[in-house]
């Protein structure tokens, strides 16, 4: 093979293996479909690869680990769009030679849609932001269990938290048989185990809070009425850079939240929203919505007046969308959001900087942490002091931001 011949390449991407087909430009095969084991792939790479190629890939199992091995040997790596190249290329003969091959041709003809390749610190958020919910998923199943043997028993739960430790000789004295009793407490078992392990994912998630890049970005988020830290993390992570849109429609757009338009001669009609894009930010913004529209008179208002109109579960969609495009404004132009008042505002930055010792982390007491936001914001230099948690504390002068 030519070093300087300009090759497109397609990597079809299985947990095993990987099925790799070349292409010229002129999309003439230059490497039938080959078949290369998975642990071998990195020895293939740089053997038979050099910084003329171009190279495709779904976003499937291993993509991410495939385009770190491959971005320093190639010209050019592509993650492309799955569901866009299905749309492209579907067909009743679908196998790996095929795909590959196919991944190839787009990339060759410039036609390959694609997506936009997360760097590493935006990958990790995003790990552990599902990991954590995965936990939290499993610590409801747990739940749900031991609430339905109860239920085959009738009995009545006690006031307050029935699963806190508290409860502990509750749960011991209740008439089971003996294997209701051991599956009882290895489910409570599982619970604290849980508890523990969400916790820990909970400080890891305040950890990553102020390093970069979200330091800069968070407080702009905790403005917000419904949006605590976990949730601020949650979003920053599914944009990964607000930079990647110029609009808000677009940002709107790509959470899913968007309407689904069909358009055709006369005929002009909007359906349900699209649910096209990354599915933690829709489902964070609806819950955001939900806590706004509970503790915001501007946003009860407007949800009571689009309820009337709407439905409710349209209202509270459309409630998320506009809290959205208010987030792309805040982001992209780095502004407070008018909407909120300042003593809210001030509670959150403090909630953040005592949660976990965020503020102790850094060498700053959490008045100092608090103005160095407020500063971040552009809200108010000349507060002196405010009120949380029935004490009043006192902010220092305005420090260089850290």
């Amino acid at each position: 093979m030519q070093e300087t011949q300009a090759r497109y390449v397609g990597l079809d991407v299985h947990k095993q293996f990987i099925m790799i087909a070349l292409i010229a430009k002129d999309q003439k095969v230059i490497l039938k479909p080959k078949r290369v084991d998975i642990h071998k792939f990195p020895t293939w790479a740089e053997e038979h690869l050099n910084k003329t190629d171009q190279v495709a890939l779904e976003s499937s199992t291993n993509a991410w680990w495939v385009y770190d091995h491959l971005v320093n040997i190639v010209g050019e790596v592509y993650v492309a769009n799955t569901h866009q190249v299905k749309m492209i290329s579907a067909g009743h003969v679908k196998t790996d030679q095929r795909d590959a091959t196919i991944l190839a041709r787009l990339l060759a003809a410039g036609l390959l849609p694609t997506i936009w390749v997360p760097p590493q610190e935006v990958r990790e958020l995003r790990s552990l932001i599902a990991h954590r919910k995965r936990l939290v998923r499993d610590r409801g199943a747990v739940k749900n269990r031991l609430h339905s043997m109860l239920h085959r028993h009738s009995v009545s739960l006690p006031k307050g938290d029935p699963f806190n430790h508290t409860n502990q000789s509750w749960w011991d004295q209740l008439a089971l048989s003996n294997i209701e009793k051991l599956q009882v407490s290895h489910e409570l078992k599982q619970l604290a185990q849980l508890a523990s392990m969400i916790k820990e994912a909970d400080e890891q998630i305040a950890i990553i809070s102020v390093q970069a890049p979200w330091r800069d970005q968070v407080a702009f988020l905790l403005q917000f009425t419904g949006i605590g830290l976990n949730s601020a993390m949650t979003i920053l992570g599914a944009i990964g850079k607000i930079e990647r849109f110029p609009t808000a429609k677009q940002l709107v757009g790509y959470s899913g939240l968007g309407a689904r338009v069909y358009a055709s001669g006369q005929s002009h009609k909007t359906g349900k929203i699209s649910k096209v894009g990354r599915r933690e930010l829709r489902r964070i913004m609806i819950e955001s919505a939900w806590s706004a529209v509970s503790f915001s008179k501007h946003w009860r208002t407007e949800y009571e007046r689009l309820a009337y109109r709407i439905g409710k579960m349209k209202a509270i969609v459309a409630i998320a969308r506009k809290i959205l495009m208010i987030i792309w404004k805040v982001l992209t132009k780095r502004i407070a959001n008018h909407l909120e008042n300042i003593d809210k505002i001030i509670r959150s930055l403090m909630k953040w900087a005592e949660t976990y010792r965020t503020a102790s982390r850094l060498g700053l007491k959490r008045p100092e942490f608090v103005r160095i936001e407020l500063d971040r914001l552009g809200i108010m230099a000349s507060i002196e002091k405010y009120q949380y948690a029935n004490k009043t504390y006192k902010l220092p002068p305005s420090p260089i931001l850290a």
